[in-house]
């Protein structure tokens, strides 16, 4: 028997509902992101007391076993996870959302007699088999499992079409049918298109598909919830799937690319994975101390993190670096590309954890007029953000997407590890140009050298 009544169920639905609205507005801002975190969880908790004092659940040992395993597998990962590897979780958790609305409509597939709700498992089951290959995908392209330039084979276009009328005709005979068979047919379609669906994207892409694999996991989980009969899940999910969707956009925005031209871009060669070749040209590098010496004595700095950064682990150095240089009276800020890192805020949660201020950190559109009135800027780790190719070179594969115009300030100096190109693979003609001076090393350590010269002028 329930213990919740109807109007009770209803009304803690929809206070659930309002903590995930309440929690996407608060990811919004870096400054109420922590808070929007904990308002989704509570609303989260919420969801799932309701359910087990609403409905009338069997198995309730194996559902608890279930959840205690994957709090044990999860808590662990969450907390031990590095910010270099938070793309690859976020990817992760987009997967397994995704083939667990595809399974559960799979299961419940002998439950619908009717033609609509037969559509619904449909849809859940395609989108969320997709969803769940095309991540396994992203999370072995950031891991460097496999390459991250773009993976072809003759013909794969046809291959993809051949796939995708497959599943639709399997689709209409479950529809039709309701034949078991026909779902995992299905299943196996929907897989096979996930994984062809992403094996062209490569370089800067990848966290672009990233996004709209989320907003397909969430479009599967709005759909299990027509499956199911839950109007939570159809709020949750189409919330999650409007989200992704601007973010996607957004995103593509950012790279001055359609989200068509990145999932399909490679077939015309227009990926944004160039080259993997180390450039041989002259560049003009310095040692820690003569770096040290032009902050030292700048009036105003700019930094822009980069993935780069992340992978050192010197959000802490370089945010004790822009402290000292503050505290000789040198205006400094940080600059923050839409796209910098492997996913969306990437930088952002990255000084954040430095408790870098927020009143420090300027997007785009706000700093790019600023750099012509700049001294230096310090380049930590980023490459096809500012690289000039974006705007000069139509030829390049990143060729219209908005870059910071790093190239319009006095200096500019390169933290780098070598003269690979950046995650683009392309190189980067401000390297070789006569005002850049590059510091090679491990960037932690080369900040923390820069800063120890910075104390001792």
């Amino acid at each position: 028997m329930s213990l919740l009544t109807p109007e009770w169920t209803a009304l803690l639905y929809l206070v659930a509902a309002v903590c995930f609205i309440l929690a996407l507005k608060g990811l919004s801002s870096p400054k109420t992101a922590r808070r929007g975190n904990a308002i989704g969880a509570a609303g989260a908790l919420v969801a799932v007391i309701t359910v087990f004092f609403s409905a009338r659940l069997e198995n309730i040992p194996l559902i608890l076993a279930a959840i205690a395993v994957g709090s044990a597998i999860a808590v662990p990962v969450a907390r031990r996870v590095q910010m270099t590897q938070m793309p690859q979780l976020v990817a992760l958790f987009n997967g397994v959302g995704g083939g667990a609305a595809a399974l559960v409509a799979a299961l419940e597939l002998s439950h619908s007699e009717d033609s609509w709700v037969r559509l619904a498992v449909v849809f859940t089951m395609l989108v969320g088999a997709v969803s769940f290959a095309g991540s396994a995908v992203t999370v072995g392209k950031l891991q460097e499992l496999i390459s991250t330039r773009p993976l072809l084979f003759p013909g794969m276009p046809w291959v993809m079409g051949a796939v995708m009328l497959g599943a639709v005709v399997s689709g209409a005979l479950v529809v039709l049918s309701g034949s078991v068979g026909w779902s995992l047919a299905l299943l196996g379609l929907g897989l096979a298109a996930g994984l062809l669906l992403v094996l062209p994207v490569g370089g800067a892409d990848v966290p672009i598909v990233i996004s709209l694999l989320n907003a397909f996991t969430g479009l599967a989980v709005a759909a299990s919830g027509v499956v199911l009969g839950n109007v939570l899940l159809l709020v949750a999910g189409t919330l999650v799937g409007a989200s992704g969707t601007i973010l996607t956009k957004v995103m593509a925005s950012a790279m001055g690319r359609g989200v068509t031209g990145i999932m399909f871009g490679a077939f015309k060669g227009g990926s944004t994975a160039g080259s993997t070749a180390v450039s041989d040209r002259p560049v003009r590098s310095s040692s820690p101390e003569d770096v040290a010496v032009q902050l030292g004595y700048a009036q105003r700095v700019v930094i822009v993190p980069g993935y780069g950064l992340a992978v050192a682990q010197g959000q802490h150095t370089v945010a004790e670096l822009a402290t000292a240089l503050a505290d000789r009276g040198i205006d400094v800020v940080f600059a923050i590309h839409p796209v910098a890192g492997r996913m969306p805020g990437h930088m952002n949660v990255l000084l954040a954890e430095a408790d870098v201020p927020y009143e420090s950190l300027r997007e785009l559109a706000e700093i790019n007029p600023e750099f012509a009135n700049t001294d230096i800027v310090l380049v930590v780790g980023a490459n096809d953000v500012v690289n000039p190719a974006a705007k000069s070179s139509p030829g390049s594969p990143i060729y219209g997407m908005p870059i910071l115009d790093v190239v319009q300030a006095q200096q500019v100096v390169f933290l780098k590890r070598s003269m690979r190109p950046g995650f683009a693979g392309i190189e980067n003609d401000l390297l070789h140009d006569p005002k850049t001076t590059l510091l090679f090393g491990d960037a932690k350590d080369s900040l923390s050298k820069v800063l120890g010269a910075v104390k001792a002028l």
